[in-house]
């Protein structure tokens, strides 16, 4: 028998966490290969863990509605496996799993820590927590929250626990750093990049204490971190889209009755922003430390707004090799699944930019933060009917025509304002120039 190690897999950029909503399997069941062990939820996507080999569940490490990072190992499954020349072989992931999402090829022994890797210069923190006191297990999260919050092993021990086989949670070490009182907030002499703690202000009876969800709390994080890493600047122009919109009134239903699919602005507008990417390829880059990484896949997240108010960001792969049918079909696709919460996590994705409509909400403009670890973000704004010169052959006239505002928020380490400024005009002039290309022939 040999010993595998079930990791808790990796579904999508940002992500650091997961929670289990359930296990299929107990300890001391059977499980075939693909079989499901596990549900778990994320704030993109929840999803079924299948087993990448046949054997027994051995031990669970975590209970239901527990937190659970990113690459944490979540079970021990007993499998019998072949042996050559004394060397365990252990079966390969499944083609419908990343392969990252499983590490067979750390052991079970592997967690004892040598006294090479206590001496090593890349030491984590949380090492100086043990991760077993007495009959309890502190996970790698709980150690490191522990160190950075000053919590004694005494406290940790003697701290209520409502995991399995009486392990401290993520929940239980925040629970009680919550009721401590009395904690001064030390003040750090110098900025060292990270936020400073905030001081707690006192509820009155008249206020409602609303709790963070789960997606609340990773959100925020994920937005402290963009503008943390970002040197953000928004740029702003205003666009004349009523080309569009007579165009799209005129044929939106025999473009449903053609290609069975409805025809909005989203596609029409990504389409412009693949064009304008193709004439300022660096927008479509990432920042690896002092490396800038110019993507040649063309993939475009377009945020959508879910039915509990929290948005995720369904990606578009390969967007500049679509028509206008074609993107159609996929945005109409992606936000029906992510309102259901039916998205896969390779299809949140490898995004390269992110399109973000806050026209839908009423807004006219927006300054959207970076979705790292992109280095642009643009927002289109509500369309409105207003007053506007128009250059005729007969001289200038006013008359009422559709417009739009977009606002272009981008990294200033990387895209000066010439380029950010020149890409975000040619997305305009893009939708002004608009031409129906005989869509409908």
């Amino acid at each position: 028998m040999a010993k595998f190690e079930l990791v808790m897999p990796k579904l999508g950029e940002s992500i650091i966490e997961a929670t289990i909503l359930n296990w299929v399997k107990e300890e001391g069941d059977e499980i075939d290969v693909d079989e499901i062990i596990l549900e778990i939820a994320t704030d993109k996507v929840d999803s079924e863990i299948p087993s990448p080999v046949k054997g027994t569940l051995k031990e669970v490490m975590f209970g239901k509605d527990e937190v659970v990072p990113i690459g944490e190992v979540i079970a021990i499954i007993d499998t019998e496996v072949a042996e050559t020349n004394g060397l365990d072989h252990t079966p390969e992931p499944p083609e419908s799993q990343p392969e990252k999402s499983f590490q067979p090829e750390k052991s079970v022994a592997s967690q004892t820590e040598s006294p090479a890797e206590e001496s090593s210069t890349t030491e984590p923190a949380h090492r100086s927590i043990p991760p077993v006191s007495g009959d309890r297990f502190y996970s790698p999260l709980v150690r490191k929250i522990a160190v950075e919050e000053g919590v004694t092993l005494e406290e940790l021990d003697k701290m209520p626990a409502s995991g399995m086989r009486n392990r401290v949670t993520k929940k239980d070490i925040l629970n009680y750093l919550a009721q401590k009182e009395g904690q001064e907030i030390v003040q750090p002499d110098t900025f060292t990049g990270q936020p400073e703690p905030i001081s707690v202000g006192s509820a009155e009876p008249q206020d409602e204490i609303v709790e963070m969800d789960r997606t609340r709390k990773l959100i925020a994080k994920h937005m402290m971190q963009s503008k943390s890493t970002a040197a953000h600047v928004t740029s702003f122009v205003e666009v004349d889209v009523t080309n569009i919109v007579k165009w799209r009134a005129k044929v939106k239903d025999a473009f449903y009755d053609r290609h069975d699919t409805k025809l909005t602005y989203t596609p029409i507008f990504v389409e412009a922003v693949t064009k304008a990417i193709r004439d300022f390829p660096m927008i479509n880059s990432s920042v690896d430390g002092d490396r800038i990484i110019v993507k040649k896949q063309v993939n475009i997240g377009m945020a959508t707004a879910t039915p509990d108010g929290n948005l995720i960001v369904p990606v578009i792969k390969d967007a500049n090799t679509l028509n206008l049918v074609g993107l159609a079909k996929q945005v109409n696709d992606l936000a029906f699944r992510a309102r259901n919460r039916e998205l896969q996590g390779q299809e949140i994705q490898d995004g390269t930019f992110t399109v973000t409509n806050v026209g839908t909400f009423g807004n006219v403009m927006g300054t959207p933060i970076i979705n790292q670890p992109q280095v642009a973000i643009l927002a289109i704004g509500a369309i409105r009917k207003k007053p506007a010169v128009v250059e005729t052959e007969y001289g200038d006239l006013i008359a009422v025509r559709h417009m739009m505002f977009l606002s272009l928020s981008y990294d200033h380490r990387i895209i000066d304002g010439f380029l950010g400024g020149s890409f975000l005009r040619r997305v305009a002039d893009y939708m002004e120039q608009f031409e129906d290309d005989n869509i409908l022939a």
